[in-house]
């Protein structure tokens, strides 16, 4: 299995999937501006999107799009999904939310120039983590236990730091608790990114 992404990117959440349920997988770095990959390749004669992240499994077939990867690994283990009938479905309820309401936004605010328009966009970003901050009172979004969606949320507060957006001091406890896990360590190693307690 190849997965293509690029440090720091929103691919870093399948990232730490992937390490999180163990896949064998070979991890194959990106340039985001010229798409061009560490072996050579166009990543668009990979994925004709254009973009990271991209899984490309075993059986030659190709996934794309964070929420179906992230929702994809998480079937991998039972304990990364939300528990209930409703759980999966809350789930993506979940990424996508992280995707289209807090990726998009910073995106966005990734190539605005107005000074005036950048924090029009970090007050409607810090809304929306106001949002999420009261979830994570009992450990992480969906109660005590870690699931696809804390990657997620976990490379967002990444985001939030690198663009200067503040998140709110709630957080702190949460990431300190996330980057307990080997499989952010191990992602982060990956991707020679450090941790965001080791920049503060």
């Amino acid at each position: 299995m190849l997965f293509y992404h690029s440090p720091r990117a929103c691919s870093q959440a399948a990232h730490i999937m992937l390490y999180e349920t163990r896949q064998v997988f070979e991890a194959v770095r990106v340039d985001i501006p010229t798409r061009e990959t560490e072996t050579g390749e166009c990543l668009t004669d990979i994925n004709p999107k254009g973009y990271v992240p991209a899984l490309l499994l075993d059986d030659g077939s190709l996934l794309t799009e964070n929420v179906a990867i992230l929702d994809w690994l998480a079937q991998h283990r039972a304990d990364l999904t939300p528990a209930g009938a409703m759980g999966r479905t809350r789930q993506i309820e979940m990424l996508t939310f992280l995707s289209t309401e807090i990726q998009k936004p910073f995106v966005r605010l990734m190539f605005e120039e107005n000074a005036e328009r950048q924090a029009e966009i970090a007050g409607i970003l810090r809304q929306r983590f106001d949002l999420l901050v009261a979830r994570i009172q009992d450990g992480h979004l969906f109660g005590d236990a870690f699931t696809a969606s804390d990657a997620f949320l976990y490379v967002m507060l990444a985001w939030a730091r690198m663009f200067g957006v503040d998140p709110g001091e709630g957080f702190t406890p949460y990431i300190r608790r996330l980057e307990m896990r080997p499989a952010i360590r191990d992602a982060l190693r990956a991707e020679e990114v450090a941790p965001m307690e080791l920049a503060a």
